[in-house]
C-alpha cells in the first residue's frame, strides 16, 4: 500500500518506516502534520492509509484526520492515529469523531502494525467494492434495455457486445414503467 507517515519523533519515525518498509509498503515520512497534509492535497489518490502522530507541532493528528476527510477523493483513505498519552474513552470519542478508523499506543510494535493494516487492507478492498457497485449501469428490468447518459436506452444483447466488461443493476425504463403502472391499476398488461 501507498502509505504517508507524519511523526515529528525522530525514533518513532525510523521505527515505523523500518515496519512499513520491512512489510513492503510504499512509504513517504513528513516530520509534522502540516507536511504531510500539503503532501496529501498534491495527489490523494495515491494514498492508500495515513499513519500519523497525534501530537504534533503545527497541525495535531486529528487536525490532519479532519483536513484529509474533508477533501473529495474517489479512494477511501484509511487513517491510523498513534499515541503515548492521549489513551481515556473521551481521547477515543474524540478522534472517532474526527475521522480516525484505528489507533496504535506507542512504543508501536511490528506485530500491531501488520494486523492494523491487514484490517485496512481489508477496509480499503470493500470501499472499492462498494463504489465498484455504485458504477453500475442502470438497466430495466423488465425488458432489460440500458440507459446511456444522453437518457436513450439501447437493446441490452448490443450494448454487452459493445462493452463485455459492464455489469447492469435493477432499474427500470420510462417505457416499461408506464406498462407497469397500468398493471398495478388493474388494467390489462401491455406486452414489452
Amino acid at each position: 500500500m501507498k502509505i504517508i507517515v507524519a511523526e515529528d519523533e525522530i525514533i518513532s519515525r525510523e521505527l515505523i518506516i523500518r515496519i512499513l518498509h520491512n512489510l513492503g509498503h510504499e512509504v513517504r515520512v513528513f516530520p509534522d502534520g502540516d507536511a504531510a497534509l500539503e503532501a496529501f492535497h498534491l495527489n490523494p489518490t495515491e494514498v492508500d492509509v495515513i499513519f500519523s502522530d497525534w501530537m504534533m507541532p503545527g497541525i495535531d493528528g486529528l487536525e490532519f484526520c479532519r483536513a484529509v476527510r474533508q477533501v473529495r477523493t474517489k479512494r477511501y483513505v484509511y487513517f491510523i492515529l498513534a499515541t503515548a498519552g492521549r489513551t481515556t474513552e473521551a481521547d477515543h470519542d474524540s478522534a472517532v469523531g474526527a475521522g480516525v478508523d484505528d489507533f496504535l499506543i506507542k512504543p508501536i510494535q511490528a506485530e500491531e502494525v501488520r494486523r492494523r493494516l491487514f484490517v485496512a487492507q481489508r477496509i480499503l478492498d470493500f470501499t472499492r467494492h462498494l463504489q465498484q457497485i455504485k458504477a453500475l449501469l442502470p438497466a430495466c428490468t423488465c425488458c432489460h434495455k440500458l440507459r446511456e447518459d444522453s437518457d436513450y436506452w439501447q437493446n441490452f444483447e448490443n450494448y454487452i457486445q459493445e462493452r463485455p466488461d459492464d455489469i447492469s443493476s435493477n432499474y427500470i425504463c420510462p417505457e416499461c414503467y408506464e406498462k407497469q403502472l397500468g398493471t398495478a391499476s388493474g388494467q390489462a398488461p401491455v406486452a414489452p
